[in-house]
């Protein structure tokens, strides 16, 4: 892959303008999202625990959104100066940090509400909820079938980016090519896949995307396009990785699922008490003077996201040849060095079995379920039943982006009952249900 082509300025839907513009293309794309309705509603989605009470504030989708794109932004700016030191001579390889930016801001928009049990309630409705039937008796085709009873989050937001909804922007958000492709992280279909990277609706998109940046197209047993990784897509998935491990467990410490003590203990895992020195002897000057547990915890989670910040970015540049020729195996964080490695792998263990399972989790994701499933199929009921009268009081909830003819596939409707829920807030899902339910 060549820098050159990688990192074109060539936007989705190609909008043609003759506005002057002082911003380069890329800081228009942050921009862009950052004033959007749909970033904004992110701050009623769930990210791991239910929306906070009014005394304590955990993460919602947009507040960790912004987290990843600031660490997104330092790992990818220290990656531009390495290449540029480096002798990479593109015009835009200073703009690697606004691109990845931008990208970690928008790669959660595709979730639907309710965290991740969001995704796997609409996977469930059309795998073993009444949409299973529906699909069972269709003629979709198998590539059809996957989108819906594999939904992806990540596929999603790749939509939401880059398709034409009726009556808006012609390639949705028009965003730079490398920044659209920064957020795929499974460039692939969803056919025997739990994990892939666009629905089949906007296969054409994806495949232009991929080729104009000259992205190596690979083998697949299906005969569907599949493509190697776009390279910003590692700094994208490493800034994730980083802030998801780290504030789910200073969240989990605000709500006292583990003590600080644990915390404090997980996170100097991070450094060696030998090599590391320095950090111990500036912790314990902090913690002489800062008595709060919380601000405690917050320096350590400053301390830990500095020294990952600072390795990925030399793991990006140290395997720049293999992650260019599209065969870097894995993800950044596999590669960490094996102090960091062994205490993010200590971290990861601990969130799966004490906070992914504490019942406040669980019981979001038990109310996400019936709700998600009820939901779709008050949808797609009124879009395959049009002339019934509840289908007409139905009808007036459905956004006019997401309106689809009378006549359409069935896919079509399908896919444009999972764009309205995914779309909504877990607020006004919530609401839209007792609603359907009578129960207000």
């Amino acid at each position: 892959m060549d820098w050159n082509k990688l990192l074109t300025t060539q936007r989705t839907g190609n909008p043609a303008t003759h506005i002057r513009q002082e911003r380069t293309e890329f800081k228009r794309d942050y921009d862009r999202l950052i004033f959007s309705a749909t970033i904004r509603r992110m701050q009623n989605k769930t990210q791991v625990f239910p929306l906070p009470s009014a005394s304590v504030f955990v993460h919602n989708r947009l507040t960790h959104s912004l987290e990843v794109s600031s660490v997104g932004y330092s790992i990818g700016d220290m990656v531009a100066t390495r290449l540029k030191d480096a002798g990479v001579c593109s015009h835009y390889v200073g703009e690697i940090g606004t691109i990845v930016q931008s990208a970690c801001l928008a790669h959660d928009m595709g979730n639907p509400p309710f965290g991740h049990s969001g995704e796997r309630a609409i996977s469930h409705y059309f795998t073993a909820g009444t949409g299973s039937e529906l699909i069972a008796k269709s003629d979709l085709t198998i590539a059809q079938r996957s989108d819906l009873i594999n939904f992806d989050g990540n596929a999603n937001t790749f939509r939401l980016l880059s398709h034409t909804f009726a009556g808006r922007r012609e390639g949705g958000f028009a965003l730079t090519f490398p920044t659209v492709a920064s957020i795929i992280k499974y460039p692939r279909a969803s056919v025997d896949r739990k994990k892939f990277g666009y629905f089949q609706q906007d296969v054409e998109t994806f495949v232009q995307v991929m080729e104009t940046l000259g992205v190596p197209r690979l083998p697949d047993e299906n005969g569907l396009p599949t493509y190697a990784r776009y390279p910003l897509v590692y700094l994208v998935e490493a800034a994730d990785d980083i802030c998801y491990q780290m504030m789910d467990v200073e969240d989990a410490c605000r709500l006292d699922i583990i003590s600080a003590e644990q915390t404090n203990d997980m996170m100097c895992n991070f450094f060696d008490r030998v090599t590391d020195k320095q950090f111990f002897e500036t912790r314990d000057k902090v913690f002489a003077r800062v008595t709060d547990i919380h601000e405690r915890v917050a320096f350590l989670r400053s301390m830990v996201i500095g020294r990952l910040v600072n390795r990925c970015a030399d793991i990006f540049t140290n395997n720049i040849d293999a992650i260019l020729a599209g065969q870097f195996k894995g993800s950044l964080i596999d590669y960490l060095p094996q102090t960091e490695k062994n205490a993010m792998d200590i971290v990861a263990n601990f969130a799966a079995k004490h906070i992914y399972k504490h019942h406040s989790v669980a019981e979001i994701e038990l109310s996400g379920f019936t709700i998600i499933g009820t939901l779709l199929h008050t949808f797609i009921e009124a879009m395959l039943n049009p002339d019934r009268y509840y289908s007409k009081l139905v009808r007036p909830f459905i956004p006019a982006q997401f309106a689809v003819a009378d006549d359409a596939p069935l896919y079509d409707k399908l896919l444009a009952a999972v764009d309205i829920v995914s779309g909504m807030t877990d607020v006004y899902a919530l609401d839209l249900f007792k609603k359907v339910k009578g129960t207000i």
